[in-house]
């Protein structure tokens, strides 16, 4: 993107962040856009995630809010449920108390508070202090939509549809929703609390997602119908792996570089010969599925990179070795890095929005393994409207058996369906790199956005003038 001249960096945007991985890294990635189009960011997160972030990437500076577990964060409260309504309940003091605190000073001043949806009460907030609200959606258009549709009545719960049909969405079976739906009647809260973002977003003066117009052509255009501020500005992954516009910009910058021994590893094996298995930061297989999934990989013919959790490794199989010249198990990687290697044929994954974005920005076909949340509808997004992998089916215990992946490895890595896929992965990739690229449509948003914030400034700047 085009740099502001330095006599225009004067707005001053606060980007708040849920204290998740998975929300944490595409809300940092577009705080780094928004730096280098001159715009002045603080980073917000809780007081606990702050300590266990290492770091921010300069010049962005970090600031902290509560959310009453300040020792020992999400671990503290007994359930989800508990955390957040303890969140709600301290979340918008102490960040009222943060404005209040950076208002107080000329240079310190906000003009834009992007948060995270997840958080609906920032929005009150900035609104009680008179600061332009931007929503910032982290999952993709399809589950937006299908949550939108739940907040204003459309979709009813308990589900009495065996097919679900909802604008501008493909046909939808119960197992192809977020996993809320499934469990609601047991665990109404989990579904509430995703449709929750949609209570106030009408008030909002942005409303920005974490995708790209061309991935969400039809929804955007119905959703844009209902919500004019809308604007897709993704893919938020770093630039060296999309437009290449900031060739230092490989990680997400939240933790200190480590020897990735992986890709040493990776560097000796042939190209498309790699399966690459990583389920993310919160999915937990049980040990049953821990023991498929390994002695899949064990005995198929394919070289494979796995990432397992040090709090999962008690759930290997017995005496699997963790290093071999077939395969290589790590507690953790440089993703991207490794996506981007040429080695990798395929990747095993859960289908995380993150995940799923940085897979098809980096062209690899998949293997689906959704754990819960969104993941089984990015599964079914995946295997039926991108085309670009495969959903593992489960067996009456939802467990994918050693078998049925064995033959989906296969399916991408020896026969034309795999180079299909392949094909079709790259066409996204191609569209994802256009949308970020300078006249592309998410890098058009991005300057429509800043653009306001400036004018914005710039007017509140000569109303404060006046007094």
């Amino acid at each position: 993107m085009e740099k502001k001249s330095k006599a225009t960096r004067t707005a001053h945007c606060l980007v708040l962040a849920f204290p998740a991985h998975g929300h944490i890294n595409p809300l940092l990635q577009f705080s780094k856009l928004l730096v280098h189009q001159g715009v002045r960011v603080t980073f917000v997160t809780t007081i606990f995630y702050a300590k266990i972030m290492q770091k921010v990437p300069p010049p962005i500076a970090l600031e902290t809010i509560s959310d009453g577990f300040d020792e020992v964060g999400f671990a503290g409260a007994v359930s989800l449920k508990a955390y957040a309504e303890h969140f709600w309940e301290v979340g918008p003091l102490t960040f009222g108390k943060l404005l209040e605190k950076l208002g107080r000073s000329k240079d310190e001043h906000v003009d834009c508070v992007v948060y995270d949806s997840f958080l609906p009460w920032a929005l009150d907030v900035a609104k009680r202090f008179g600061i332009v609200g931007a929503a910032y959606l982290t999952q993709n258009m399809t589950v937006n939509s299908i949550y939108y549709h739940v907040h204003s009545g459309k979709l009813q719960v308990p589900l009495i549809e065996h097919e679900i049909s909802l604008p501008t969405l493909p046909k939808l079976q119960p197992q192809d929703l977020p996993t809320f739906f499934l469990t609601y009647e047991k665990k109404q809260f989990l579904l509430q609390y995703p449709v929750a973002q949609f209570s106030n977003i009408e008030k909002a003066d942005w409303i920005l997602c974490n995708t790209f117009y061309e991935m969400d052509k039809e929804i955007i255009d119905w959703i844009m119908e209902i919500w004019p501020k809308f604007r897709s500005i993704g893919p938020n992954i770093p630039s060296f792996f999309l437009d290449k516009q900031y060739e230092d910009d490989q990680d997400y910058g939240v933790t200190e570089f480590k020897r990735d021994e992986c890709i040493e590893w990776l560097d000796d094996k042939p190209k498309g010969s790699v399966v690459y298995v990583s389920f993310g930061s919160i999915a937990t297989f049980n040990k049953e599925q821990m023991e498929e999934i390994g002695c899949c990989l064990k005995q198929c013919s394919h070289y494979y990179l796995w990432v397992v959790r040090k709090s999962e490794e008690t759930n290997l199989p017995k005496d699997f070795e963790k290093k071999t010249e077939k395969g290589f198990v790590v507690t953790w990687c440089s993703q991207l890095k490794v996506l981007a290697h040429e080695a990798i044929g395929c990747f095993v994954t859960h289908c995380g929005w993150n995940s799923t974005l940085e897979t098809l920005c980096l062209g690899v076909p998949t293997i689906a393994i959704p754990f819960w949340s969104d993941q089984s509808t990015n599964a079914k997004l995946m295997e039926d409207v991108w085309k670009m992998g495969i959903r593992a089916p489960f067996d009456d215990k939802r467990v994918v058996r050693r078998e049925a992946l064995k033959h989906c490895i296969r399916e991408i890595m020896e026969f034309e369906k795999g180079k299909e896929m392949k094909n079709n992965a790259n066409q996204w990739r191609t569209l994802a790199v256009k949308a970020v690229k300078s006249g592309g449509s998410s890098h058009e948003n991005i300057l429509e956005f800043i653009n306001s914030l400036f004018q914005f400034r710039t007017f509140n700047l000569k109303g404060r003038s006046r007094f």
